[in-house]
């Protein structure tokens, strides 16, 4: 997997629209979720693209600043593609992001808001659910912060 972290100024047209069709891709049509995806929130985050040896985007993630959706930095926006999952991908792709968060604001704990089914893949990642889980989308997610 190729790694490209860039902040939304520095996307290249292309790479937005990559992100943003397999945003729609996995959130709109396999999730059947109607929703504002453009939230506001991408302008003030760091984005992950993870490419295959094609060139074919297949994971994605986002880092918010500290500030914009919470006091902590948050992690939003994981997405697998489809014909990329089974293979440790996802894993990979939490990873730098939790590398990501350590660089640019170390000793700060970092939330999620996690679709509940994946709980305990966050969870064995450090993070902790907290508070009740809740509908999103019609989809069951769990608030979730993985300390300092």
């Amino acid at each position: 997997m190729d790694w490209t972290w860039a902040r939304f100024d520095e996307l290249r047209v292309a790479d937005l629209y990559d992100a943003l069709a397999l945003r729609s891709r996995v959130f709109v049509v396999e999730q059947n979720c109607i929703y504002l995806d453009a939230d506001g929130a991408d302008r003030d985050a760091w984005h992950l693209l993870g490419r295959d040896r094609a060139g074919v985007l297949v994971a994605y993630l986002r880092v918010v600043d500290p500030g914009v959706k919470y006091a902590e930095p948050s992690i939003g926006r994981v997405i697998t593609a489809p014909e990329a999952r089974g293979n440790g991908g996802g894993r990979r792709l939490m990873i730098e992001g939790l590398a990501r968060c350590a660089a640019a604001w170390p000793g700060h704990a970092i939330r999620i808001n996690a679709q509940e089914r994946l709980a305990a893949f966050y969870e064995s990642l450090g993070f902790a659910g907290v508070g009740e889980p809740y509908l999103e989308d019609g989809i069951p997610h769990l608030e979730m912060l993985k300390p300092a």
